[in-house]
């Protein structure tokens, strides 16, 4: 692998500047608040998953096996790349929380289900997207702390710029949207539980009942784009919710996507358990569907506190 001690840890160059080498250490910001500290450890919850992603795409398929699928040359080698970082970021924030007397939540058992390069490239992109979610919006918990703000944010740069290499090694658009979307730190959670096989550790976040998508999916590059219109397909399990609701009561999907915030699409039944919704109109990259009684007039974390019934489910437009 490439793992290696990487200086640019946490992307904290510019306190670097100010302390001896020898007092790197000393750099790492501190951990101030319950905030803080449940915004590094999701983050961290997320870091060990995406390391153990992206060491399986490099580790379980050779150079020339990414040449045969269509990757460019060194493709592999720049996988590792990545995983090399997530590494670093791993390791950075575990030490920012042992700095601060707090205990790191430890790593995972995960399932990938990716058979080769396009298939692994393709879920990379949809977990990096929720990684980044994730950093966007655990960031509105960290305005009364500067330097640790500083520091998630340049995570998010570099997890922008992973997923933009991959997206492009596919063909796909490196930049599909004008915005990212941000997620609150329960949708990011339950998203990770999809590859979740068993943890020593789990974090004190509340576990949604399961929303899955169905389709339909662009093609593995990604292009063209799922057209505005087209129904989207949602299963989930009616016995698991957390409230009893009316058969025949309207469903409604909340759809988070880029800075619009929430859509919310009226569904049409399609049996027990399964409804469809229509891919509104400017709808683009990676959005996160949740289940709802609500046909509208809530914010994102209004939705996570009490208006979610399943999900999220993440649908990749484009």
């Amino acid at each position: 692998m490439f793992f290696s001690n990487a200086a640019l840890a946490l992307g904290l160059l510019p306190l670097a500047f100010s302390h001896p080498l020898e007092k790197r250490q000393n750099a790492l910001p501190p951990v101030n608040s319950a905030h803080d500290e449940s915004v590094l450890q999701l983050a961290l919850y997320l870091e060990h998953l995406e390391l153990s992603l992206y060491s399986g795409g490099f580790e379980n398929f050779t150079d020339a096996e990414y040449t045969a699928a269509g990757f460019p040359p060194g493709f592999r080698h720049n996988v590792g790349v990545i995983a090399d970082h997530e590494k670093t970021h791993s390791d950075t924030i575990s030490t920012i929380l042992t700095n601060a007397g707090k205990t790191p939540v430890p790593p995972c058992t995960y399932k990938f289900n990716y058979t080769d390069p396009v298939s692994f490239v393709n879920l990379a992109n949809m977990i990096t997207s929720t990684g980044i979610g994730a950093y966007l919006g655990g960031g509105a918990l960290l305005t009364d702390d500067p330097e640790l703000l500083t520091a998630a944010s340049s995570i998010v740069t570099v997890e922008a710029r992973h997923d933009a290499y991959l997206r492009a090694g596919i063909g796909a658009s490196p930049f599909p949207t004008a915005f990212d979307t941000a997620l609150t730190s329960v949708f990011a959670y339950n998203i990770a539980q999809m590859f979740i096989v068993s943890c020593p550790r789990q974090l004190p976040i509340t576990i949604l009942p399961k929303l899955t998508f169905v389709g339909p999916v662009p093609p593995p590059n990604l292009q063209p784009p799922v057209p505005a219109g087209t129904p989207l397909k949602f299963t989930f399990d009616p016995s698991t919710l957390f409230v009893q609701v009316d058969p025949h009561a309207p469903l409604y999907i909340g759809l988070i996507n880029l800075v619009t915030n929430v859509t919310f699409l009226e569904t049409t039944s399609c049996g027990s358990g399964c409804v469809t919704a229509p891919v509104p109109q400017g709808a683009g990259g990676a959005a996160f569907a949740v289940l709802t009684t609500f046909s509208g007039g809530l914010n994102e974390k209004q939705l996570t506190e009490f208006g979610a019934l399943a999900g999220p489910a993440e649908v990749v437009l484009s």
